[in-house]
């Protein structure tokens, strides 16, 4: 079964573990740093030594091109016409690309002269419309403040609901209300002394 690499990884360059990678990995290192550095014995006697400055001078390539995107308008930007200055933006943006990645392999080759051993780096499967699946988390792997809560929740009893106050209209009629209405139903008619009258007509008609 081949070794592993992860994405980046420079396609010159042997898998880690295997016979010839510290051969291929130099041999790599020495293409990315100038030519002038295979003078020095100590980098092709040890190869981490030369990834190391491989590394400080892919950062500081990567440096200079973005600060020559940035000062390049206004260090050549009148001396150029236009579409040569927006060709030579195009040439900053496409070697910035390409420096950055070169940074980033010498940086994976590097950790692998280390001695770190890289595995595949398991991802979310996506769903059908694109969005990755979250998987839920079981309840033992929550956090202990989410698992008290759910408990309280669990155990709290329901909130009885506020008896609805009965309508004006449904409401009985008051003591006193009723009270009046009833003594003026039971009271009877005044006769405007009509009785009184009567008695003393009677009374003349026997004595005459």
């Amino acid at each position: 079964m081949a070794a592993y690499v992860p994405p980046g990884w420079p396609s010159g360059v042997h898998p880690p573990g295997s016979e010839d990678f510290e051969r291929t990995a130099q041999a790599w290192l020495l293409d990315v740093v100038p030519p002038d550095y295979r003078l020095h014995g100590v980098l092709r006697r040890y190869p981490l030594t030369l990834a190391t400055m491989a590394a400080h001078h892919a950062r500081a390539c990567v440096a200079g091109a973005r600060e020559g995107y940035r000062n390049a308008r206004t260090e050549v930007g009148a001396a150029l016409p236009p579409h040569a200055l927006e060709a030579l933006l195009a040439a900053y943006r496409a070697e910035g690309r390409r420096l950055v990645a070169t940074a980033q392999a010498v940086d994976l080759v590097a950790r692998a002269l280390r001695g770190e051993v890289f595995t595949p780096q398991l991802e979310d499967a996506a769903q059908p419309d694109g969005r990755r699946r979250t998987a839920e988390r079981a309840p033992a792997q929550r956090p202990a403040g989410e698992q008290r809560a759910e408990a309280a929740a669990a155990d709290r009893p329901a909130t009885p609901q506020p008896a609805r106050e009965q309508a004006p209209a449904q409401r009985p009629a008051r003591d006193g209300a009723g009270k009046a209405r009833k003594s003026q139903t039971q009271r009877p008619a005044r006769d405007g002394g009509g009785s009184t009258r009567k008695a003393k007509r009677d009374q003349h008609a026997a004595a005459s």
